[in-house]
């Protein structure tokens, strides 16, 4: 028995070393004073302080209580607010329930581990009413401070997005000859994905569309410093192969081992319509010819940042007045709907040649439209990128 006794009480200690290993006192401290401060003031940001100062002292706090409960719970979304209420709902209901009325013989009044007699009539509570509501208010103080955390996260990654955003073409591009437009949907608040559109100083313009591994934060933060590298080396006036192999080294060098990044980019001609693309290791870019035809753009090297010492072969083609070329992440082609049925390149086709007359930006929008209907409530599980350019079919 003894022995029994002995190794249920080092489990517990073994248990509660786990359980709180790296807990400090000023952590615990710091829960009550700074973090529940901080939460406090992120929910009472919409209290008008002058108003509450015109309502009497003691009725003050109640009106602030409410005030700040309306301005957490509409903080949640109307689903999770619902639930969140009628759990409050049902908390109050049982507490009623466990009141035994008030004492007027002076007997003492019992709080959780408390036993105080005053000989005053207090209120009689079931036994273990005091503890029960102590750990509802602490469940509720916890549910405070991660909402309060999750929002000021959110808010961070709208901001970022934004910035994301700005870095990309803001409208479409038209020239006398091309016209071309982009569209991103990220699955998450930032996304991996991203598009350009680089005219040249020689007439020529570069398109590119490149897919970072991953999505959300890491994702983004590499897609800003591929962007970056690309337009700079841009810049240096690089033919497509050697472009393509300088990045590779430097994405190599800057970004984690776990982390590759595909890329398509082309360089058209305005008097020829001739291109010379580079595919490295991303979804084959999707030509429609004026006929209707489909030739796809393939070949060209393996994804950025595995190997530094990767090579890159560039290919040619020729876009004629009429030609539509679309390029595309692989969220498109691989979305998912409720049955486990992807959008496939064969849906794609489906929807460019469904829409041959349609502008560049109302194709991409229709696209993406389309992808996010098959999916339906499916949740997607990567970002949604397309570029279309187009090479008008009259030319000066």
């Amino acid at each position: 028995m003894r022995a029994r006794k002995r190794h249920l009480a080092d489990s517990a200690r073994s248990f509660l070393d786990t359980y709180t290993h790296g807990l400090t006192r000023e952590d615990l401290q710091r829960l009550f004073t700074r973090d529940t401060r901080e939460a406090y003031r992120f929910f009472a940001r919409g209290i008008d302080e002058a108003k509450l100062s015109g309502v009497p002292r003691h009725k003050r706090w109640l009106a602030r209580a409410r005030l700040f409960f309306w301005a957490f719970t509409l903080r949640l979304s109307p689903a999770r607010r619902v639930i969140y209420g009628v759990g409050l709902l049902l908390c109050l209901i049982g507490f009623l329930e466990m009141f035994r009325g008030f004492g007027g013989d002076g007997s003492s009044f019992v709080f959780g581990p408390f036993n105080i007699d005053l000989g005053l009539p207090f209120p009689h509570w079931a036994p273990g009413t005091g503890k029960l509501f102590i750990g509802v208010a602490l469940v509720n103080l916890l549910v405070l401070l991660e909402v309060a955390d999750r929002l000021s996260l959110k808010n961070d990654l709208e901001i970022a997005r934004e910035i994301q955003y700005a870095m990309l073409p803001q409208a479409a591009y038209d020239s006398p000859v091309f016209e071309a437009f982009g569209l991103t949907r990220p699955a998450n608040t930032v996304g991996g994905d991203f598009y350009d559109v680089l005219p040249r100083p020689d007439g020529r313009i570069i398109v590119t569309l490149g897919d970072v591994a991953g999505k959300g934060s890491p994702a983004a933060l590499l897609m800003a410093l591929l962007l970056a590298m690309f337009r700079t080396l841009v810049d240096e006036g690089l033919e497509a192969a050697a472009l393509a192999e300088r990045l590779n080294v430097q994405v190599s060098r800057h970004s984690p081992a776990s982390r590759f990044i595909t890329l398509f980019f082309a360089a058209c001609d305005p008097v020829t319509g001739h291109v010379v693309y580079v595919n490295a290791g991303h979804m084959p870019g999707l030509l429609r010819r004026c006929d209707g035809t489909f030739e796809q753009l393939s070949g060209g090297g393996i994804a950025l940042g595995m190997f530094e010492q990767s090579k890159y072969q560039a290919h040619e083609t020729t876009i004629e007045p009429g030609d539509t070329l679309v390029l595309y992440s692989d969220g498109v082609t691989e979305a998912e709907n409720h049955k486990g049925q992807a959008f496939e390149e064969s849906g794609l086709r489906g929807v460019v040649a469904a829409n041959a007359k349609a502008t560049p930006p109302d194709l991409a929008r229709t696209i993406l439209r389309v992808v996010e209907a098959h999916a339906q409530e499916t949740y997607l599980a990567d970002d949604l990128t397309v570029l279309v350019v187009r090479r008008k079919a009259t030319t000066p």
